[in-house]
C-alpha cells in the first residue's frame, strides 16, 4: 500500500487506491520510453523528498501570466472541443471550462488525475501522458479542435512525442498552442549576468527541467512533427525577458506516426 502524497485529503488518497479508469487499460497498449522501475529485480530506489508530481490544488504561479494568454488564443481561434496536453491539477482545464470550452486533460500522475477532477468536474481526464496511442484516445474522444500543452515539454527527454501526440489528436487544420520557458540572446545575457543560471536551470529539482527551448528549436521541432507556427507570443515580464513563450502551430497534411527524432 502507498502513502498518499504530502497536500492530499485521506480520501483523495483512498481513491489513488483504489481508482480504475481507461487510462490504465490504456497504459497496457502503450509503448514506454522510460526506463524500467526494476534492475536485477531489486527496486530502485528514489531519493529522500523526491516525490516528483501533483500534491496540491493551488494553480501553479505560471497560470496568472499563461492562462490568460492561452484563452486569448483560443478565443481567436474560435474553437470549441480541447485536448490540454499534462493537464496537472486541473488549473488550467478548470479555466478553459468557464470559458465554454469542452475539455479532455492528459495526466500520467494520479495524484493529479484526482486533484484535476476535483478541479474541473466539467472535464474529462485521462491518467496517461505522452507515450499515449493516439488512435486509443480517437476510440474514446474523436479529433479535437485545438491541443494545448503548457510548460511540459521542457521537462521531456523524448520532446518529439508531444507534438506527435498532438498531431494524432488533430485533423489538418487543427490548432496546437505550447508554452514553455522563453530563451533567447538577451535573457541568456542577463541571466549570466546576474548568475542565475544555476537557479533557472533547476539541476537540484528531481524531475525537472531537462529542455531549455528557444524560439528557434521550439519551432523546428515542431515543424519536424507536421506543424507550422503561424503565431509567437512572449508572456511574463519585459519584452525579450519574458519568462515564457507561447506558440501558436497548425496542423499540415500527412501522417505523422510516432513522429521525427534528430540526431546529436
Amino acid at each position: 500500500m502507498s502513502t498518499p502524497r504530502a497536500g492530499a485529503t485521506q480520501e483523495q488518497g483512498q481513491e489513488m487506491e483504489t481508482q480504475t479508469n481507461t487510462g490504465m487499460a490504456m497504459a497496457a497498449h502503450i509503448p514506454s520510453d522510460t526506463a524500467p522501475v526494476t534492475l536485477n529485480d531489486m527496486p530502485l530506489a528514489v531519493p529522500h523528498g523526491a516525490g516528483y508530481g501533483w500534491s496540491a490544488a493551488p494553480a501553479p504561479h505560471s497560470c496568472g501570466y499563461l492562462v490568460p494568454k492561452v484563452l486569448q488564443v483560443l478565443k481567436g481561434l474560435s474553437v470549441k472541443r480541447v485536448l490540454d496536453i499534462g493537464a496537472g491539477n486541473g488549473a488550467l482545464c478548470a479555466a478553459l471550462s468557464r470559458a465554454g470550452h469542452d475539455v479532455v486533460g492528459l495526466e500520467p500522475d494520479l495524484a493529479g488525475v484526482v486533484l484535476a477532477r476535483a478541479a474541473a468536474p466539467q472535464a474529462l481526464f485521462e491518467q496517461v501522458g505522452v507515450e499515449a496511442d493516439p488512435e486509443l484516445l480517437r476510440q474514446r474522444h474523436g479529433y479535437f479542435e485545438a491541443v494545448v500543452s503548457t510548460e511540459v515539454i521542457e521537462h521531456l527527454h523524448a520532446p518529439h512525442r508531444l507534438p506527435a501526440l498532438a498531431a494524432g489528436m488533430l485533423p489538418p487544420g487543427g490548432w496546437l498552442v505550447v508554452t514553455t520557458p522563453y530563451h533567447g540572446y538577451l535573457k541568456n545575457l542577463a541571466l549570466s549576468l546576474t548568475n542565475h543560471w544555476d537557479r533557472h536551470h533547476t539541476a537540484l529539482w528531481f524531475g525537472g527541467h531537462v529542455k531549455f527551448w528557444s524560439r528557434r528549436t521550439l519551432t523546428q521541432l515542431l515543424r519536424d512533427n507536421g506543424f507550422e507556427v503561424t503565431a509567437f507570443h512572449g508572456v511574463g515580464r519585459l519584452p525579450w525577458l519574458w519568462k515564457s513563450m507561447v506558440l501558436v502551430a497548425r496542423r499540415c497534411e500527412g501522417d505523422v506516426g510516432a513522429g521525427r527524432v534528430r540526431g546529436a
